[in-house]
């Protein structure tokens, strides 16, 4: 290296945030990459699944996150690691989950988002909340357990029955919007939109306005769960209640 480079901080002085994705993903990328604050870095790297979203499929991802995640930029310095899948982190669990990405890339805070979701509805104070899936019953009927387990009283959880990943990419905002609201119960505290495929960012306004509930979404708390783990704390205009008050 010759003598007297200038050096920086680089590009993504305020943080450095990793997600480790399903193979068959094609949202997530564009989100993050759209709604990260300026001077924060979004990598990414993706692990193995078929397309079909079942339980089988998703417990099978298991051994493919450490391997996934020691290629994601070791010498990078990530501050945060992120599994991003709804459906897989509630089928394996948080703590395995989060055990294989350490075991892959031991530096970042590792987190799931499943945690990120539970985060955001603890900050907006939910106990009460409604569920609305792209999932097959199965993957319902695990996270109805799931949450229920961890404190929450699930009003109502309804799916769409799709199985593959692919198709859960293509359901318009406009029908995910309908069919939150339409989900709505006067006893829920807040909707919560499952599943980092669906295209749901885009309607969270639309549908706090129509109900007058805040909505949590999987990829809106994902990306506020790693700013907020990164130590950024910044308001994002457009995302909800979430990011307007926490």
């Amino acid at each position: 290296m010759k003598a007297g480079i200038e050096f920086d901080d680089g590009r993504f002085a305020r943080a450095k945030l990793g997600f480790v994705l399903l193979s068959s993903e094609q949202t997530i990328e564009s989100e993050m990459m759209h709604w990260a604050p300026e001077g924060v870095g979004i990598h990414f790297t993706r692990a193995v699944n078929p397309d079909q979203i079942t339980a089988h499929n998703l417990a099978g991802m298991l051994d493919s996150l450490a391997p996934a995640a020691s290629v994601l930029a070791p010498n990078a310095d990530l501050d945060v690691l992120c599994y991003a899948c709804t459906s897989g982190s509630v089928v394996m669990g948080e703590g395995a989950v989060m055990a294989e990405l350490q075991r892959g890339n031991p530096t970042p805070i590792p987190t799931t988002l499943i945690s990120s979701v539970f985060a955001a509805l603890k900050a907006i104070g939910a106990q009460r909340v409604v569920v609305a899936t792209p999932y097959l019953k199965e993957i319902n009927d695990i996270e109805e357990r799931y949450m229920a387990e961890r404190g929450f009283d699930i009003v109502s959880i309804d799916g769409l029955d799709i199985t593959n990943d692919s198709d859960m990419v293509r359901v318009t905002p406009q029908y995910i919007r309908d069919f939150a609201i339409s989900l709505n119960r006067v006893d829920a505290d807040a909707i919560f939109i499952s599943c980092g495929a669906l295209r749901s960012m885009e309607v969270i306004a639309e549908i706090e306005a129509a109900t007058g509930k805040p909505v949590v979404t999987s990829n809106q708390a994902m990306l506020w769960h790693c700013l907020r783990l990164a130590g950024i704390d910044d308001r994002i205009d457009g995302l909800g209640s979430l990011f307007k008050m926490h």
